[in-house]
C-alpha cells in the first residue's frame, strides 16, 4: 500500500526513548500560536514589551538594570522566540497544506460526479426531444383537426346542395 501524502508517517523504531505527545492536540496547539504571532495584537504586544526592557535598563537605577546595553539578553530572548517560531509557523502550514489537499482530493471527486451528472442529464434530455419530436404536439393536433373539419364542413355542404 502507498502511503499517503497527507497523513503522517508511522514512528520509527529507536534505541533513544520518545516522549509520547497526541500529534492533534500538538498541531493544534501551534496552530493556534502561529495564528496569534500573525496578529496585530502580536506584534503590539512585542512593540511594549521591547520598548519596556529598552526603557527599563536604559533609564532605571544601575542596581536595578538586568540587562544593560547593547541588551545582550533581549538579543537572546528574541533569537529564542524567533527559533521557536519559525517551526511552529511551519507546522501550521504543513497541517494547513494537508487540510487544503483532502478539500482539493473532495472537491475534485465532487467535480466528477457532478460532471457525470450533468452529461447523464445531457443524454437524457437529447433522448426526450428525440421522443418528443415523434409525439404530436398541441398545435399540429388543432392544426389537424381544423383542416378535417373544413373537409367535413365541405363535404357536408356538397350534400347539402346535391
Amino acid at each position: 500500500m502507498t502511503p499517503r501524502l497527507d497523513q503522517p508517517r508511522e514512528l520509527r523504531r529507536t534505541v533513544i526513548p520518545q516522549v509520547h505527545y497526541d500529534p492533534e492536540s500538538f498541531g493544534r496547539l501551534s496552530e493556534r500560536i502561529a495564528r496569534f504571532m500573525g496578529t496585530a495584537r502580536f506584534l503590539v504586544y512585542m512593540t511594549a514589551v521591547i520598548i519596556t526592557w529598552i526603557a527599563w535598563n536604559a533609564l532605571a537605577p544601575v542596581s536595578w538594570r538586568f540587562d544593560p546595553y547593547p541588551f545582550i539578553f533581549l538579543t537572546l530572548v528574541l533569537s529564542l522566540q524567533a527559533s521557536y517560531a519559525a517551526p511552529l509557523i511551519l507546522l501550521a502550514q504543513n497541517r494547513q497544506d494537508d487540510r487544503d489537499r483532502v478539500q482539493y482530493e473532495q472537491d475534485r471527486s465532487r467535480n466528477e460526479r457532478n460532471i457525470a451528472d450533468t452529461e447523464y442529464l445531457t443524454r437524457e434530455i437529447a433522448g426526450l426531444r428525440m421522443a418528443i419530436s415523434e409525439v404530436a404536439t398541441r398545435d399540429f393536433l388543432r392544426s389537424e383537426l381544423e383542416h378535417m373539419l373544413r373537409e367535413l364542413e365541405t363535404k357536408n355542404g356538397h350534400r347539402d346542395t346535391a
